[in-house]
């Protein structure tokens, strides 16, 4: 098993970055290089907990699928996605938030482990340097104007109500969006399968 880690400071609120990371077209549009597209599951928008995602795209020399659960929602500081189909033999990828006086901090965990059909050399470079692209891309639009073009569907046009199925203990988690949208407008994210 080897391990990536990495971390991005972001001049944009928590929430923003939390929902730009579950946004699926920022996602697709980052690994715009490899050519992948969403193809099953949650295909666009927001991906919420216990949802699935496969997407192909071409990555490490050859053309793929990757199915991944978003296996941990915890608005709006923690994200866990686990691989379930694809290839590798292990891929979990932690996103840690955290707000600072300044922005916030975004540290990435990736533990994985090569499967057979992967060129072994290179993979934790090229791994590394994907996630640092999405992360380039996750701070140019949250530090700008853009993350509307993202998160404007789910912000625009009043309040819209959408629940966390955050399997955690305790009353849901409700944010009201005033340091995202400014005013009274306010997100909440979509119910997983079973919630």
């Amino acid at each position: 098993m080897e391990m990536i880690r990495l971390s991005t400071w972001i001049d944009a609120p928590a929430e923003r970055c939390f929902l730009l990371s579950l946004n699926i077209g920022l996602r697709v549009a980052s690994d715009g290089e490899s050519g992948e597209d969403a193809i099953e599951g949650a295909t666009s928008g927001l991906i919420g907990e216990g949802q699935t995602l496969t997407s192909r795209g071409s990555h490490f020399g050859f053309r793929g699928r990757h199915t991944s659960r978003m296996e941990i929602v915890r608005p709006y500081s923690y994200l866990r996605e686990v691989m379930i189909d694809g290839d590798f033999k292990v891929y979990e990828h932690d996103r840690h938030f955290a707000t600072m006086d300044d922005g916030t901090r975004l540290r990435d965990e990736v533990t994985f482990s090569i499967g057979w059909g992967l060129k072994r050399i290179g993979a934790r470079k090229k791994l590394a340097a994907r996630l640092k692209r999405r992360n380039a891309m996750l701070k140019r639009v949250a530090e700008s104007e853009e993350w509307r073009k993202y998160l404007g569907q789910e912000a625009g046009g009043g309040v819209v109500e959408r629940t966390f199925a955050a399997r955690v203990k305790g009353p849901a988690h409700r944010w009201n969006g005033s340091s995202l949208l400014g005013g009274s407008q306010r997100i909440v994210l979509p119910r997983g399968p079973n919630g």
